[in-house]
Formats: structure tokens, C-alpha cells, sequence
């Protein structure tokens, strides 16, 4: 993706230290000596809350413990046993809203263990050590293909590998890592952590790579199935939902996703374009993500617009604070009825709503926005389903991870039932491999 460059829309708008500066670390790492502190803050429940709030199950107590006493290698070691992907989720799983809401200490005192940030010390601290901490089981014979490499095919790859099993992974990109390399906030994620992530859990054995070969284009379900002994589908939501509005054709509106891959991906932060006046549209991490970082590259005036209210965006409060702190006007109860402009966008109509209890409606009321830049974050769609049962958009699965297909497994954003976090794709991944061990080695 390229971003149309039109009237309002520049590149450079600051100075690269200033780039640097405003897309440095959210969050900076901890110590050992602040990990030590933040680790006394735990009780150690034995019917720990934040255990259940976690969708991998960690065992956060334990983990927590392990780096009281010193060793954060041990600690990271009870991470990985149940997420693979342990130190990208430290980095953006919205902690605020599971382990650490649940914490005790969080209903007694407002202030939880800061748990995110003492299990990314932990898998930090392991990860930088030379050596794979999981050894392959001897070989099963059984090979298995993984479509898609993000968190929950590669989740799935590094677990079947473990268990003995040859995995290949195929991915229509041209590296892997899926959201976490493509998808997520820039400064959530430095250092090329994802890239090396990848390269890490790689280091299990028995994975071959293969990017570049997407589902539907030289690759089947069909194939596949002959091929290998059983396929994992983590294929995630490729399409974007459209805003349905007047003017949407305009230059100078585009997708957030898109905005953001090429952020992602881009050496120089000074060569990428942004406008005076942006306007997100969506009320979820993505939104946030795309509105924060325009904010961040020199946009004067960024707002994103909800057609609901606050209570009812996806994006976490800890986000929406995050957007305003960084001048992000949060904009509710208005949707997009209209962009006008001369071949590009100059404007963009709302139309504010209300829920009387039948639904969302408009009221007729409308307000004008200036808008160089508007960006669409309301929801992705899944591009192929593969010829598999659906549930709603998404395809079928049951709680392991199996499809209306024999011999077929899906996860991650493509497959119902999940709320697309990458926390619970990996569980999904993780599980789907279990079960898929399971039947490979019936009667073995």
C-alpha cells in the first residue's frame, strides 16, 4: 500500500529525532531490581483470579514467584509451557482488561501487579540466551501444514514440531508473523521484537517456511489434504469492511490496516505520509492504533469517530486514555454519512445517533469535519472460507479447534468463537495442535 499523496497529505511533517522520540518503547522494560520490587507486590493466590482471566492459563503466580527468588529464566520457562508467543502478548495483550483486572490487589487497592511488564522482564530475559529452551520429541512420521503465520499458526507450528511432527507453514506475506509483525502499533513493538521472535521459536526444529502462497492462489484445501496428514488453518481476516458512504472512493481515504503495515515496515519514518486534518473510523484496537500514530507523525488534528458510545468500543479504556493523552479527540455516537471533496477528500460528514432500544439510529443531525486523511477501522472479513461451514462471517469450529472438514483445523481471527486478541489466537493455535497430536497418533 502506498498512501495517495494529495492536498493536506505530507511526508516529514517532524524531524527524524523527533520520530524516533515519539515511536520509542511504550513502555520501557523493567530492571532486575524493579522486577524484584513489582514481583513483592504479589499475594500468591492459590486460587489465583488472574489465572483465569488469562486466555493461555499461565501460571502467573508461579511465574511470579520464580522471579521473587532470581531466576526469570524459570519464570519465562512456565510462560512458554502454555504461550509460545509469550513476549510479543507481554507487549500488547491488553492486560488491563484480563490478569491484571482480575488481581487482588487491583480490587482492593486500585493498583494491580503489573504483571504484563514482569512476564515480559521474565521472557525477555530467556529469550536473549543462545539456545531453544524445548527440544523435539523423535519423529512421528506425520507432517502437518499450517496456512498462515501469525500468532495462532505459529503457536500451533512450534507446538506440533515439539510433539514430533514435520510442519509446514505457508504465508501469502512476505515474512512471517501475521498481525504481530503486520498489524499492532509501532511503538508497541520495537526493535524488530516480532521478526525475531519468529526467528526464535524457530529454533524449535522442524518447521519449514514457505511465504509468499496464500489459500486460493496455487494452494488448496484439496491439495493440502493430500499432501499432509492433517491442516491447520490460522488464515486470519485479510478483507476490509467498507464505510458504505458517499464519497468513500475519494483519494485519501484508506484502510488502517493498511496505514499501518506500512508504517510497520517502513526504514524511515520520515517518508511516510500523513495528513493536517485525519479522521479514524472504528472504535477497536486498530482505530486507536491508526489514530495514535498519525498523532505521532506530525497530524495536527486527529479524531477518531464511534457510531456508539464509549462503553461499547472494543479498544480498552487503558487505549481510549492512551489515545487522548496523545490529543486523539474521541468523537461518539457520530457515523460517516458522507466525504466530500474534489476527487479527494476535503470533508467528512457525520451524522450523530442514538439507541432507543430497537437499535442504532441516526437522528438526522449532522456535524462537517475538515479531513485530508480519513482511515476505515470497522472491522476485517475473512477472503476465502475455503468451501468450509461458517458460523456468522468466520469459519465453524469446535472448541479445539475442528472444522465441518475431517482432518482440517482453524483458529486465530478467521474461526468463530474467539474475540481477536493474540493471547487467544495462540491459545486456539496451542490447543488445535493438542488435538490434532491426538488424532495423528490414535492407534500409533
Amino acid at each position: 500500500m502506498t498512501t495517495p499523496m494529495t492536498p493536506g497529505i505530507a511526508k516529514g511533517r517532524l524531524p527524524a529525532e523527533t520520530l524516533a522520540e515519539n515511536f520509542a518503547d511504550l513502555h520501557a522494560p523493567l530492571a532486575p531490581h524493579e522486577a524484584a520490587v513489582a514481583a513483592d507486590r504479589c499475594y500468591f493466590c492459590h486460587d489465583a483470579p488472574c489465572i483465569t482471566a488469562c486466555p493461555t492459563d499461565i501460571d502467573i503466580p508461579l511465574f511470579i514467584r520464580q522471579i521473587s527468588t532470581g531466576t526469570p529464566e524459570a519464570a519465562a520457562k512456565t510462560i512458554f509451557d502454555q504461550n509460545i508467543l509469550g513476549g510479543m502478548c507481554a507487549r500488547v495483550c491488553p492486560t488491563e482488561d484480563l490478569c491484571e483486572q482480575a488481581c487482588v490487589r487491583e480490587l482492593a487497592e486500585g493498583k494491580p501487579v503489573e504483571i504484563g511488564r514482569l512476564q515480559r522482564y521474565a521472557t525477555d530475559t530467556l529469550m536473549a540466551r543462545q539456545s531453544h529452551p524445548y527440544t523435539r520429541a523423535p519423529d512421528t512420521g506425520k507432517s502437518v501444514a499450517v496456512v498462515g503465520a501469525g500468532p495462532a499458526g505459529l503457536a500451533c507450528a512450534h507446538r506440533l514440531a515439539m510433539l514430533g511432527h514435520a510442519v509446514t507453514i505457508y504465508d501469502a506475506e512476505t515474512k512471517p508473523g501475521g498481525l504481530n509483525e503486520f498489524g499492532i502499533a509501532a511503538y508497541k513493538s520495537t526493535d524488530d521484537f516480532a521478526a525475531r521472535e519468529v526467528d526464535w521459536l524457530m529454533g524449535i526444529g522442524g518447521i519449514t517456511l514457505q511465504t509468499g502462497k496464500a489459500l486460493g492462489a496455487g494452494l488448496t484445501l484439496d491439495g493440502l489434504a493430500e499432501d499432509f496428514d492433517a491442516v491447520f488453518l490460522g488464515v486470519g481476516l485479510g478483507g476490509v469492511n467498507a464505510l458504505r458512504s458517499a464519497g468513500e472512493d475519494k483519494d485519501g481515504v484508506t484502510d488502517a490496516v493498511a496505514f499501518i503495515k506500512e508504517l510497520r515496515q517502513a526504514s524511515d519514518l520520515t517518508t511516510l505520509p500523513v495528513g493536517r486534518d485525519v479522521v479514524v473510523i472504528g472504535g477497536g484496537m486498530t482505530a486507536v492504533d491508526a489514530a495514535v500514530q498519525s498523532k505521532l507523525l506530525g497530524a495536527q488534528n486527529v479524531t477518531i469517530a464511534y457510531r456508539r458510545g464509549r462503553d461499547r468500543m472494543s479498544a480498552s479504556r487503558y487505549e481510549q486514555d492512551l489515545a487522548a493523552a496523545n490529543g486523539v479527540r474521541l468523537m461518539f455516537n457520530a457515523q460517516p454519512v458522507a466525504i466530500h471533496g474534489n476527487g479527494a477528500v476535503r470533508e467528512i460528514e457525520l451524522e450523530y445517533t442514538a439507541d432507543d432500544g430497537s437499535g442504532l439510529k441516526g437522528t438526522g443531525e449532522t456535524v462537517r469535519l475538515p479531513a485530508d486523511q480519513v482511515f476505515k477501522a470497522i472491522g476485517q472479513t475473512l477472503t476465502t472460507d475455503a468451501g468450509l461451514d461458517l458460523a456468522g462471517s468466520k469459519i465453524a469450529v469446535t472448541d479445539a479447534g475442528r472444522t465441518s472438514r475431517s482432518g482440517i483445523w482453524a483458529g486465530g481471527d478467521c474461526a468463530s468463537g474467539g474475540d481477536d486478541l493474540t493471547v487467544t489466537a495462540v491459545a486456539e493455535g496451542r490447543d488445535a495442535a493438542m488435538d490434532i497430536h491426538a488424532t495423528l497418533m490414535e492407534g500409533a
